[in-house]
């Protein structure tokens, strides 16, 4: 089986894209690196896992733990489950470094995503992370990436100075989803409206400008290599409501899209699928 890299920020990774990749490589007996700035454990972006914070009382000690709109956004039990399950993984507490990653000793990459700022812009603008997915890319290894980590691979860049993306089709957190989740968090978490926006416009910019969809968007050789749930694609509503999440039984609320050896997804409603994905990319590879 093969040895899989999966890099993550210092704090506030998407705990369900981590873990449950984590869980479905391990139980195919893929042996899964985990690998840190300064190669301590990572910590989970606390919200997700617990949901505290998420309701427009969160922010009051007597009331924050009744959670609404916390229980419908944080992790659902799939993903608290494999988290809870990874952090006792003796690879995860032996994190390696950033700077001490060599491409050719492993298999695969998997990028993972989280979207608050405070900590996931340190991973989206490492130029040392853009150098080892470029590594990767340039020996055609499978890479997949999901969410934010789409945007890590398209500021990623190829010897010619164009994004490792570039010619290739890809899905990414699409802007409709995106846009759902902060317009949610202005209500919700009125204290902290923008935690659903690692980047934001400035007011020359037009909406949506600085999403991931869009940024990816312009690392692509052309527009329609940007990949959404087809209007017509079967469980559609389901696909795209943001609400849905796929499951060990039941992948009909995924959307994945694979080119080559690459693959890619739009956030974690889809992380059983593109960890089952990208899996089988190495039976076969």
């Amino acid at each position: 089986m093969a040895t899989i890299l999966i890099p993550l920020p210092r704090r506030d990774f998407d705990p369900s894209e981590v873990a449950v990749s984590w869980r479905v490589l391990r139980d195919d007996g893929h042996d899964v690196v985990f690998a840190t700035p300064e190669g301590r454990p990572a910590q989970a972006d606390k919200l997700m896992l617990d949901g505290i914070g998420l309701d427009p009382w969160g922010w009051l000690p007597g009331l924050k733990r009744l959670r609404l709109v916390g229980s419908l956004l944080r992790a659902n039990r799939d993903g608290r489950n494999a988290h809870a399950a990874m952090l006792r993984d003796p690879a995860f507490q032996a994190s390696r470094r950033w700077d001490a990653l060599d491409a050719s000793a492993f298999d695969g990459l998997l990028l993972p995503g989280g979207h608050r700022a405070r900590g996931m812009r340190e991973y989206l603008e490492s130029p040392v992370l853009q150098a080892l997915v470029a590594a990767f890319f340039a020996t055609d290894k499978p890479v997949a990436a999901i969410c934010h980590g789409v945007l890590l691979a398209a500021r990623s860049r190829s010897i010619d100075g164009s994004s490792v993306l570039h010619g290739r089709r890809t899905t990414a957190l699409t802007w409709a989803l995106e846009k759902k989740a902060w317009t949610t968090a202005r209500f919700t978490r009125f204290w902290d409206p923008h935690y659903y926006r690692t980047y934001r416009e400035t007011p020359d910019q037009p909406a949506g400008y600085m999403s991931v969809q869009q940024e990816v968007t312009r690392a692509l050789a052309a527009p329609t290599d940007f990949l959404d749930v087809p209007h017509d694609a079967p469980d559609y509503r389901r696909k795209t409501n943001g609400l849905v999440r796929d499951s060990e039984r039941d992948a009909s609320p995924a959307f994945v899209v694979r080119d080559g050896n690459y693959l890619s997804a739009r956030w974690p409603g889809d992380a059983h699928r593109f960890a089952r994905e990208f899996s089988a990319m190495f039976v076969r590879h």
